[in-house]
C-alpha cells in the first residue's frame, strides 16, 4: 500500500518535533511540518502528525492536570473550531503551490512574532477583540495545517506560569484534535495508509517526547524556544523562496 514506508527523514521530523513539544507544550507541527513540507504536500502530513500529536497532548495535559482551567480552555476551543472548518476544505481543495507558500508566510510570521515576544520584558494579554482574531485565525490555521502556535500566543496572555500554559494549551489542543479527527474522517483525508504510518511513527514520538520532558528538567526552555524559532523562520523564508 502506498503511503506505508518511512525513511530516516521522517524519523528524524518526529523525534525533533516531540523534543521541542516535550520542552515547550507546542511547536510539534510547526518542526514537523517545516521539515517534511520540502519534499511532501501539507495534505500528506498533517492528518499522520494529528494522529501522532494525539497521544502526547493526553499525556502532558495529565501531568499538568493540577494547573488546568477549564474556563480558560472552552473559548479558545471554540473559537478554534470555528475556523477549524474553511481551514480543512482549504487544505483538502486548494492549489498544493498556493498552500505551501502560504505555510511559509504563516511560518515566518508566526516564528518573527513569538521571538519577538521572547524579549519583551512585560507580557500584553491584549484586547479581547485581538484575542478574539488570534482564536479564529488559530482555527483556520489548525484546520489547513494543524498549527497550534497562534493557540500558544493566546494561551500565553490568558496564564500565568508555565505548568498552567501547558496544561490548559494540550486540553484545548485536544479538543481541537478530537474535532478534526472527525472532520478528517468524513472527508476522507485520514486512510488506512495514514493511519498506518501514524502507528510506525508513535515509538519515534514517544521517545523525542521524554527526551525533552527530561531536557526541560536541566535546560532553559527560553534558549531552546529562541533556537526553534530562528530554525523555523529560516525555513519558512526557504519555503516562500522556493514556490514563489
Amino acid at each position: 500500500m502506498k503511503g506505508l514506508e518511512l525513511d530516516t527523514l521522517m524519523i528524524i521530523a518526529v523525534l525533533c518535533a516531540y523534543f521541542v513539544k516535550g520542552m515547550c507544550g507546542f511547536a510539534n507541527t510547526l518542526v514537523h511540518s517545516t521539515i517534511l513540507s520540502f519534499r511532501n504536500n501539507n495534505i500528506n502530513i498533517t492528518p499522520v502528525e494529528l494522529l501522532i500529536g494525539y497521544p502526547s497532548n493526553v499525556l502532558i495535559a495529565w501531568k499538568e492536570r493540577k494547573a488546568i482551567d477549564i474556563k480558560s480552555c472552552v473559548p479558545l476551543a471554540t473559537l478554534v473550531f470555528l475556523g477549524c472548518i474553511p481551514g480543512t476544505f482549504l487544505l483538502k481543495n486548494g492549489n498544493v503551490g498556493t498552500v505551501k507558500l502560504f505555510f511559509g508566510v504563516v511560518v515566518t510570521a508566526i516564528g518573527i512574532e513569538m521571538f519577538c515576544r521572547e524579549y519583551q520584558k512585560k507580557k500584553h494579554k491584549g484586547s479581547r477583540a485581538v484575542l478574539l482574531g488570534i482564536g479564529l485565525l488559530s482555527g483556520l490555521l489548525c484546520g489547513m495545517f494543524g498549527i497550534g502556535a497562534l493557540m500558544a500566543a493566546y494561551m500565553s496572555r490568558t496564564t500565568d506560569n508555565s505548568q498552567a500554559f501547558k496544561g490548559n494549551l494540550c486540553v484545548v489542543f485536544l479538543a481541537e484534535n478530537t474535532f478534526r479527527l472527525i472532520l478528517y474522517t468524513w472527508l476522507g483525508i485520514i486512510t488506512k495508509a495514514v493511519v498506518w504510518q501514524a502507528l510506525l511513527l508513535m515509538p519515534f514520538m514517544i521517545i523525542g517526547l521524554f527526551l525533552g520532558m527530561a531536557a526541560a528538567k536541566v535546560m532553559k526552555e527560553s534558549v531552546v524556544k529562541r533556537v526553534v524559532l530562528v530554525m523555523l523562520i529560516l525555513s519558512g523564508i526557504s519555503l516562500i523562496i522556493s514556490n514563489l
